[in-house]
């Protein structure tokens, strides 16, 4: 066997669901592509992807020498584990959150490939989705699925619930330089099935509408246009692709991660009356850092305004005492869902204009 095939074969043994090799290089009309949507304000408040844009375009930047890249397909398609007892268990979380943060699960896999490639006298560099590396674009070049009309990447075995990593080596590419096939035919599910409608005509999300996005990346309150479009989505969404026929097909695959049910169905209440660092504490390892405390309890309020579930009833109340002033805002606005007029009343001298200005629109909407 040669040196890529003993790498593919280690990837697998080590738990990648599907493995396929493609050469590193970026065509200029990616790069286009990719430039126009940055152009068009459709990356949001997510302005680290301009800065890369010189480095996703030239994997070389990354790896001196690149030739060809090693991408892991790892299915995240989870049976969902059962609702714990006790606490606020309402509001869904991303699939992928379900698990223990999928960076730290599959770092060794990747820290072992680069092992085995020095052995092997090959130069390698692996990502899993944190350095600027264009993931999907050679996921379709190494034949692991396409870009679905959702702007995922979908495959016909894993569906769209898959998480790539890649590892670039300095090993020419052998194989045949062709994408795979658009196995979207006419179908528009996902597009129809988008909450917000941040779907684009091109395959592209527009992340200033996308509840994955708002809930997790945004920073401050929920703009007032998509608050009933989160609906009881905490974390994440996974609308698009749980609407894909392909992962409709394939059904529960994962192997290597698993879910856990606390991440499935958090209580809700472990983001008040803790502080950031606590909340650090607690839910270290685990994707809900990246919204940090505030983060959490905001979602966990816009979850309770959308729903209503009564077992809420105290933690709207605990919003509107909490020392973040995104998740008093998000306490007013909820209050307002709920027709609490006599709650709003009293923020209506809160020390933070934002809350102070959606309590009074809240009042003036219920009554």
């Amino acid at each position: 066997m040669n040196a890529a095939e003993l790498l593919a074969d280690l990837a697998v043994s080590l738990g990648a669901d599907a493995v396929g090799w493609a050469p590193a290089q970026v065509p200029g009309t990616s790069v286009e592509e990719y430039a126009g949507w940055l152009g068009a304000g459709r990356h949001a408040g997510m302005g680290y992807l301009e800065r890369q844009l010189p480095a996703r375009s030239d994997p070389s930047s990354r790896l001196e020498g690149a030739g060809s890249v090693l991408v892991l397909g790892v299915s995240h398609a989870f049976e969902e584990p059962p609702v714990p007892t006790g606490g606020v268990r309402v509001g869904r979380v991303a699939r992928y959150a379900w698990t223990p943060d999928y960076h730290d699960q599959l770092q060794p896999v990747l820290t072992r490939l680069e092992e085995e490639a020095a052995r092997l006298r090959v130069r390698a560099r692996g990502y899993v989705d944190h350095g600027p590396v264009m993931e999907r674009l050679f996921a379709a070049g190494a034949f692991l699925g396409w870009r679905g009309k959702s702007g995922m990447n979908v495959s016909t075995r894993l569906g769209a619930f898959v998480t790539l990593a890649v590892l670039l080596t300095d090993l020419p590419f052998g194989g045949t330089h062709a994408a795979h096939p658009d196995r979207c035919g006419r179908c528009l599910r996902c597009v129809a099935a988008c909450p917000t409608s941040a779907i684009g005509d091109d395959r592209a999300i527009d992340a200033r509408r996308c509840i994955s996005y708002l809930t997790i990346e945004h920073r401050g309150p929920i703009p007032d246009e998509f608050r009933a479009g989160v609906g009881d989505w905490l974390f994440g969404c996974d609308v698009c692709s749980e609407v894909c026929p392909w992962s409709q097909k394939v059904g529960a695959l994962a192997r290597l991660l698993q879910p856990h049910a606390e991440l499935a169905h958090p209580d809700l209440g472990a983001f008040f009356g803790i502080g950031e660092r606590e909340f650090e504490r607690r839910h270290a390892g685990t994707a809900f850092l990246r919204p940090r405390r505030k983060g959490m309890a905001r979602n966990a309020l816009t979850v309770l305004g959308n729903t209503h579930a009564p077992e809420g009833w105290p933690l709207l109340l605990a919003g509107t005492q909490d020392p973040a002033w995104e998740v008093r805002e998000a306490a007013a606005w909820a209050l307002g869902r709920w027709g609490e007029g006599e709650h709003l009343q009293r923020l209506l001298d809160d020390p933070h204009g934002a809350v102070r200005e959606t309590a009074s629109r809240a009042l003036t909407e219920a009554s």
